[in-house]
């Protein structure tokens, strides 16, 4: 049996993170669809017997249950030994670039994302104003990554992991052709996609998709 239980929907980028840094750490996990589609993680029942903060994901390690995905990207690197900093230093960089990508680039792209391609009647007015934030943050990781392979350096980290998992779905979804725009960004989600085991969200992550309304719709180009 794994020694793990994760509760995700594919297309939660979130769900994404925890679900690479177990694979690349040779760890298997059990599966728990979540129907976020119907509204289900905020329910009282749900809230009450998975995550009282109505999100998903949730990490269950021997019957407790983990919720945000920051702090558990934190723990597993710590428990594996694996993609974490080595020095204070280092330590530090992870943390900064995984606060901002949870306060800026996560926070924004997720929400983007899920308002331009999984709701059948976007605001125009909405997507704009998320959009002209996403392009500055993703212009400030792009000069990052002009001189850097991955966030801290020359190897990956859980920092990479998060900052990465939104922005590796289709243009599609995320309205962003990275090698047009972004070359740098390209370039490293590039490296990440040729780590020893990696493997895309929804390779990783089974079960029913949400409906995708903007499908047929061009990439939009910072």
């Amino acid at each position: 049996m794994p020694a793990y239980r994760l509760h995700y929907f594919p297309e939660s980028g979130n769900s994404y993170k925890l679900a690479l840094m177990l694979t690349l750490c040779g760890q298997r996990f059990e599966p728990v669809w979540t129907d976020f589609g119907s509204g289900v993680t905020r329910t009282p029942a749900w809230r009450a017997s998975v995550n009282a903060m109505g999100e998903i994901p949730v990490l269950e390690e021997g019957g407790v249950k983990l919720t945000q995905t920051a702090p558990i990207l934190m723990k597993l690197a710590e428990q594996y030994g694996r993609f974490g900093g080595e020095t204070a230093a280092e330590k530090y960089e992870v943390l900064r670039w995984l606060f901002w990508d949870n306060h800026k680039l996560t926070g924004y792209m997720a929400t983007y994302r899920f308002h331009r391609s999984f709701t059948p009647k976007p605001n125009p007015q909405v997507l704009t104003y998320f959009r002209r934030r996403l392009d500055d943050f993703l212009a400030i990781l792009e000069t990052h990554l002009q001189g850097t392979a991955f966030a801290i350096g020359d190897r990956p980290t859980v920092a990479d992991f998060s900052m990465m998992a939104y922005l590796h779905f289709p243009a599609d979804e995320t309205g962003y052709d990275f090698a047009a725009t972004h070359p740098a960004i390209r370039a490293w989600l590039d490296r990440i996609a040729a780590l020893p085991g990696w493997q895309s969200a929804y390779d990783l992550l089974p079960g029913q998709r949400l409906t995708h309304y903007a499908k047929n719709a061009e990439p939009l180009h910072a």
